[in-house]
């Protein structure tokens, strides 16, 4: 190194970064170096690409199941402590007064069995008023079939006529279609009467038997749905469970279903009567807790991924520092301190990855975005269905980019690839100039 390249290196400030950015090429004939370090920049590339897109493809299962299971589900949910509301009508007109609240709507939901010539299948039965139901809930928009093709969604249950509404996936168990009828079985409401020795027994104990017409399927692509429920009218179910003018409760709408809490406290607060509150964020608690710790434990074990590939630079960067021995013996005895010998191969192990992280960042960002295309071309190329209803509880995903992710992963990527270059660089300051010119 001549001293006319010495004064012109000196003219660049900061000095450790103008030589370190220009050691991120090695030299022409050493093409060995210059691919293990195009190695390192691939494999913490490769690590931020599958981290992004993978944790993107985790929050839009996380998404789309708290969508599809706030469409079904109800956002705050009032009864009464033995789950039979009584004055619904009164109740409702009170809850709706509630902040946060859109729309209240009544149901009777009860255990059966539902039978079809040898097959019989437990089922949550919902009796719904179509007028209000429609307000809450999606279940309309996930109607498949109906008699003659007609759409008419909730319509098609009518007081008195004992219509049902059956999920896809319980029909198809059931072996029943359109059209049909199915017997429904049930438990009578317990009576007592007094004999003459005092003593009490019931008073029937036979089962309630009553043969509904499938007027239509429904297909939400959750198995706990399309599996074991069914809807019918709320005034059929009152009259078949010898409910009087009682509903099991109120199912509530809100326009922020992050105010679930708020709001549960603010009517238990502002009741008249007593009232059994729960919400959707209690009711599906250990669900969205599971995909939670799920999520952070595949950002562990996939950054992982980025860790190996960043302390490739250690391999990387030491090699540097054996081909480039002579080099710092020179800059050495020129007056460089080991602290700024230090601060060169940090700068050169930085920018190879900081390369890494940004090229990792733009590709992965691109795969996000286009995921849900490009496994759909895979399920049709392979014929195969990535995602099923029987054990993801939806068969399609979209991805969700949180900015907040793709920062956390960014920043990880890039301090593990500095932290992959302290040895390195700190053996690189120890290099003694005579030794290291000694055969030179």
């Amino acid at each position: 190194m001549n001293n006319a390249r010495w004064y012109a290196m000196k003219m660049f400030q900061p000095l450790s970064a103008y030589i370190g950015l220009s050691y991120i090429k090695a030299k022409r004939d050493n093409h060995f170096i210059s691919f293990i370090s195009l190695a390192s920049v691939v494999g913490i590339a490769l690590g931020v690409i599958v981290l992004i897109t993978v944790l993107s493809a985790v929050n839009g299962y996380e998404q789309g199941m708290r969508d599809r299971f706030l469409k079904m589900f109800s956002h705050v949910t009032v009864s009464d402590s033995d789950w039979q509301l009584p004055h619904w009508e009164n109740r409702r007109r009170e809850v709706l007064e509630a902040k946060h609240v859109m729309a209240a709507a009544p149901f009777v939901e009860r255990q059966v069995m539902l039978k079809e010539a040898d097959k019989v299948q437990a089922t949550l039965i919902q009796g719904v008023l179509p007028q209000y139901e429609r307000e809450i809930g999606a279940i309309e928009e996930f109607i498949t079939r109906s008699e003659n093709n007609v759409t008419e969604g909730l319509n098609l249950l009518k007081a008195g006529e004992y219509n049902i509404i059956l999920g896809e996936t319980l029909a198809k168990n059931l072996g029943v279609a359109v059209g049909d009828s199915i017997m429904l079985l049930s438990p009578r409401k317990q009576s007592f009467i007094i004999n003459a020795d005092g003593t009490q027994t019931v008073d029937d104990q036979t089962p309630l038997l009553k043969d509904f017409n499938v007027v239509a399927t429904f297909k939400a692509d959750m198995q706990v749905f399309d599996s074991s429920t069914a809807y019918i009218h709320m005034q059929d179910a009152i009259d078949l469970f010898e409910m009087g003018a009682d509903v099991t409760g109120l199912r509530l709408k809100l326009d922020d279903i992050f105010k679930a809490q708020e709001v549960t406290y603010a009517i238990a607060d502002k009741s008249t009567g007593d009232y059994l509150l729960t919400n959707w964020t209690t009711q599906n608690a250990n669900l969205f807790k599971s995909l939670q710790l799920f999520k952070t434990m595949l950002f562990l074990i996939l950054i992982l991924i980025i860790g190996i590939a960043a302390f490739n630079l250690v391999s990387t960067l030491i090699m540097i520092v054996t081909d480039k021995q002579s080099d710092i013996a020179i800059l050495r005895t020129l007056g460089m301190s080991p602290a700024q010998v230090m601060r060169l191969f940090i700068v050169q192990g930085s920018v190879l990855g900081l390369i890494g992280t940004i090229i990792g960042v733009g590709l992965g960002l691109l795969v996000a975005v286009n995921l849900t295309d490009i496994v759909s071309w895979l399920e049709q190329l392979l014929n195969y269905q990535f995602l099923k209803s029987e054990v993801h509880q939806i068969t399609q995903i979209d991805t969700k980019i949180i900015p907040l992710d793709v920062v956390i992963i960014a920043i990880s990527a890039l301090s593990l690839a500095i932290l992959a270059t302290l040895y390195p660089a700190w053996k690189a300051s120890k290099v003694q100039p005579a030794e290291a010119l000694r055969y030179d």
